[in-house]
Order: C-alpha cells, then structure tokens, then sequence
C-alpha cells in the first residue's frame, strides 16, 4: 500500500525546499500531499494585528483539512518553516492527536518547550535558514524524509496509550527514586506505569493525557509545578495541570513532592534576592532555591482548594521526613518548619473527606513507597473486582 505523508509549509515562501523533500519522500516511495499555510500576503510584509489574525485563520483552516486527511490514512505529519511558517505549522500540529507522528523541520526560532510540551513532535534544527536551497539544507531534507518514511512504514498495529489505562505518576529528579520504587512496586503486581517530568512542561503533557483517559489512578507525587505556577519558574501554560485527573474522575494519591524549592535558570543569571536564600546549582543550567514560609501556605493552600473540590477518593500523603533529596539532613534545602508549614495549611483546609496520611519518612525513603502502594492498593483491587464483573457478565 502506497504510503502518504501530509506536508505543512508555505508555499509562497519555501516552495524549492517543498520540491526538493517531496522528491527525497518520493525516492523512499511515499507520497506527500501539501497543505499550503501561506499567508499570501503578496509580498507586503504584515505586522501586529493583521498578521496575528491571518495566522490564526490560516492555522484553522488548515486544522480542519489535516484532519481530514488523517482519517483519509495520512500516515504522518511532517512541517517545514520558520518563525511566521513554524509558528503555524505547530498550532495545527497540536490540534492532531497527540501520538499520532509528527515532524517539524525549522531555524528554531523559538524554545520549542512550550510548543510540544503536550504533543510528540519530532523537531529536526535546519541550523542554516530555509531560504532557497544549498548543500547543508539539501543533507536535512534528506536526512528527515528518511526518518519520516521509517515513521510511515514502521507497525501501526501497537494500540493506543489510551487504550490500556495505567497508574499516571509525576516525577523529578528531586524525587526520583521515590518514582523508581514505585513504578518497580506497581509493575510486581501487574501494573504499568507513566511517569511525567513535573518540570513546568512535563505537567502539561500528564494533564493532556489524564483528559483522554490514559490513566485509572494517579499518583500525583511531585506537585512541584504548584510553585512555577503560583510564585516563579519557566513554565507552559497548564490551567488544569492539578485538575484534570479529577475532573475525569479519577482516585489520587498526592504528595508535596518538590514543593519545597522554585526551579530557577543557570546560577548566574538568578536575581540577587533569590540568591540570598538557600540554593544550590541543580545542573549547569537549573538552580533550585527554598521557598518562603509565606510561599510554601501559599501553594499549599492551592492544593487543598485543588482536592477539596474532588468528587473521586483522593489522599494526601505528607513525608515529613523531607520532600525533596536536598530537603534532608545535612543538605542544601533542609527546611523541618517548611514541612510544617505545608501540614498546618493541609490540617486547617483540608475537607474531611480529603484522607490526610502523615508519614515520618522521607519523599525518598522506601517506607514513603510503601505507604503510597498501601493508598494506592484499594483502588487497584476495586479496579481488577470490576474488570472481573465485566468479564463474567
């Protein structure tokens, strides 16, 4: 069967780059079709209001035949552009669903974290400019329609995450061997888990999948992303970052994991005030500093409103042991009274329906595993009691 692939780029602008990779697609026997984002500004060069609602309309437009062509058995999605170009490609890039194959072959002319934190999308760096053609753009061009058209003729048969729900859980490096343990723990009894990066643009990417459905349970272990949100931190927009998996109903085992430090850029380039509270260098490029007191009841507080309004079981998990791996003895964000900060705020707001657990132990500590399988456990057998319902029925 003759294998299609949907080519996103403006025509008006890159049409010898367009020839050329459908040439390269055509040499490993599969087909482009070409959706034309141009703007056909006839040559003026637009700015401000007018170019921003000509994308927009340009974008919608093209989502809806993308679509169409999806289900018309496109195989793969792949866009080439710059920045006016780029930006359109990704808008309706993040409309198709989000497992379905993406590439976008681009100068880079923006951080490309905030346009695929929520979508998997193959970004390929042309480095030189998409301006005509020449020996460096020509070995990109072939390079991506070979890795495209591995994409198309790859199996399709493996079934959709969506299809096998699993135990959603969140992690950071901060709390990683807690996420270790207990992916091991859950995959003793027969589950799997997904586990999310809660870095400020993983979250988006664990919301986006909670709403489709890809998880049964989820244990939201590294909350950290409440702190970019509410005080300081790069991060994409996630309104429903602490809300999705509840609004689709589904049991939640939470900790404060990470909620103890504000993820900040390279050392260097951190404001002097943030550098006058404790911090240490994460990596080269992250530096993690403490939280205030007040800040700590202030994304606390945001918690406790997030779980209150749940109408699925939910428990809160306090590790009072520390909620980091630098929130321990001897370490750079030890912090005992930010801990009962945190379990002040949950004890005077929580709802009673809300089933508070405290633990001495630390985030890290298998014992904290211990407890979250111990909160996770009834809503496994309640699960495998209704599968077994269905099945006999």
């Amino acid at each position: 069967m003759t294998r299609s692939v949907l080519v996103l780029a403006t025509v008006e602008t890159k049409s010898e780059a367009i020839a050329f990779f459908q040439e390269a697609m055509a040499r490993n026997d599969v087909q482009c079709h070409i959706l034309d984002l141009s703007l056909n500004a006839g040559g003026e060069v637009w700015h401000g209001a007018r170019k921003l609602e000509s994308m927009a309309a340009v974008a919608q437009k093209a989502s809806s035949l993308a679509q169409q062509a999806i289900e018309g058995g496109a195989s793969a999605a792949v866009a080439i552009g710059g920045g006016t170009g780029g930006e359109i490609a990704l808008q309706v890039m993040r409309a198709m669903p989000f497992a379905f194959p993406k590439m976008l072959i681009t100068t880079l002319p923006f951080d490309p974290r905030y346009a695929v934190a929520d979508n998997a999308i193959v970004i390929v760096p042309t480095l030189a400019d998409i301006c005509g053609l020449n020996a460096s753009l020509r070995q990109v061009l072939d390079t991506s329609a070979a890795m495209l058209a591995g994409l198309c003729k790859a199996s399709t048969t493996r079934p959709h995450v969506s299809e096998h729900p699993s135990v959603g859980i969140t992690a950071l490096g901060a709390t990683g061997k807690a996420a270790d343990g207990l992916v091991k723990a859950l995959e003793a009894e027969g589950e799997e888990a997904t586990v999310f990066h809660a870095n400020g643009f993983g979250g988006a990417a664990y919301a986006r999948f909670a709403r489709c459905g890809t998880f049964h349970t989820v244990v939201d272990m590294t909350t950290h992303e409440l702190t970019r949100i509410h005080i300081a931190g790069a991060h994409v927009d996630m309104p429903d970052r602490l809300t999705a998996a509840r609004d689709y109903g589904v049991p939640q085992i939470v900790l404060p994991g990470g909620l103890n430090f504000i993820g900040l850029g390279e050392l260097s380039l951190v404001p002097e005030a943030y550098l006058a509270r404790s911090h240490y260098a994460h990596t080269p490029l992250f530096t993690h500093v403490q939280v205030s007191e007040e800040e700590m009841a202030l994304v606390a507080g945001k918690l406790v409103e997030v779980l209150n309004a749940s109408t699925a079981p939910v428990s809160l998990i306090v590790p009072m042991g520390g909620f980091s791996h630098q929130d321990a003895p001897g370490c750079a964000l030890e912090a005992p009274g930010l801990r009962e900060v945190f379990l002040e705020t949950a004890r005077a707001g929580l709802s009673p329906k809300v089933d508070l657990r405290t633990i001495a132990s630390h985030i890290n500590d298998p014992l904290t595993v211990s407890a979250i399988m111990d909160a996770l456990r009834p809503h496994l057998i309640a699960r495998e009691g209704a599968s077994n319902v269905s099945a006999s029925a």
